[in-house]
């Protein structure tokens, strides 16, 4: 009979220390919620920290509110502008490693092929004919199936692209005006340090000086090199005018950022959060297509009253140019750079169906 009473007890006991286990532990959940805090999400890129000469920070901001509004502040979005969490490859690799510290970053086309080398057949020159069959294309099932290879190959998913400084490029020199390809014969242009962008500027008679961005004040300033290409807004914001007297807005390159986020930290998350920030981003791109455009148009009108002389190409004009342009780089990419072909003829023709489409009615 003991050994029941003392079984009842022991019974007793357990059940009471179970209860005492789930009280304690619906009291100290709350507390342990409210410990473990919101979902960062840290976001780093290149340009300035101001909301007026870029297109990327005011878009940044844009997303940020979005997210966190539709989260009721569950995630909290940290812009870091400017390098500040490092360069653009370095930042990028801590977004690579599962999101831990960073989990997006924004980088240029020359930072992102060497995450993503496929990326380089994107430097065909005189690719785009204008800015609706650029965006058109960078939203396209195609493009996205080919950021898709590169989610794959990477561990970073695709969240959108920017037009680099306004996208459509325009050459600045000390010698003349550039009108046609012959005008470019012996001029040494700095280039950045891309090989694709040293066969395009050579086929079309100059001598490419590659040089790291630091560079290019010193270099121009010095006659190291005489010419460079950059949008005209960044031509403006730079006040390359002071340097060199010539502008002509050629178009020939059309440079590019692309914004990616942590494909792990990504897939942690609830499904609903992702399709929260999936849209926050696409409306963040397109609010960055729209100011990439309006500075760049500005720069080009601050160009033509600052410059000693300033000049945009006809299309028969790029015609001509691109006419020896794109052979030189299908050659490079080809011979030099192992790249698919079939790839390239491909993008090329999904343009060309764009551009077409635009034309109907």
């Amino acid at each position: 009979m003991k050994s029941i009473g003392l079984l009842k007890s022991i019974y007793k006991l357990g059940i009471l220390f179970l209860l005492l286990s789930l009280i304690f532990g619906l009291a100290i959940m709350p507390a342990l919620s409210a410990e473990k805090g919101p979902i960062k999400m840290v976001i780093a890129h290149h340009y300035p920290a101001s909301l007026e000469d870029n297109e990327v920070q005011l878009s940044m901001v844009r997303f940020k509110d979005l997210v966190e509004a539709a989260t009721d502040g569950n995630i909290q979005v940290e812009i870091y502008p400017n390098c500040t969490l490092g360069t653009e490859v370095e930042y990028t690799k801590e977004v690579q490693a599962a999101g831990k510290t960073i989990q997006s970053s924004i980088l240029s086309s020359g930072a992102f092929s060497s995450f993503f080398p496929s990326y380089q057949v994107m430097t065909c020159p005189f690719l785009f004919p204008d800015f609706p069959t650029a965006w058109a294309f960078f939203d396209s099932d195609f493009f996205a199936k080919f950021m898709e290879q590169m989610r794959s190959e990477t561990g970073l998913k695709y969240l959108g692209t920017f037009d680099d400084g306004g996208g459509f490029v325009a050459f600045t020199n000390s010698k003349r005006l550039i009108k046609t390809v012959e005008d470019m014969k012996g001029l040494r242009i700095r280039v950045e340090e891309n090989p694709a962008h040293v066969a395009i500027i050579e086929a079309l008679g100059a001598k490419a000086v590659p040089l790291e961005w630091s560079q290019v004040e010193t270099c121009l300033a010095s006659g190291v090199a005489e010419g460079q290409f950059n949008a005209p807004g960044l031509n403006a914001a730079m006040k390359f005018w002071e340097l060199v007297p010539y502008t002509s807005w050629s178009g020939h390159i059309y440079n590019t950022l692309n914004w990616v986020v942590s494909d792990e930290w990504f897939n942690n998350l609830p499904e609903n959060y992702q399709d929260i920030i999936l849209r926050a981003s696409q409306e963040a791109v397109l609010i960055g297509h729209g100011n990439a455009a309006r500075l760049t148009l500005l720069g080009w009108e601050e160009c033509k009253k600052n410059f000693k002389d300033a000049y945009a190409l006809t299309t028969a004009e790029k015609a001509k140019f691109a006419k020896i342009a794109k052979p030189a780089f299908r050659k490079w990419y080809v011979e030099e750079f192992k790249g698919d072909e079939e790839l390239l003829n491909s993008i090329l023709n999904e343009v060309e169906k764009i551009y077409k489409s635009f034309g109907k009615k």
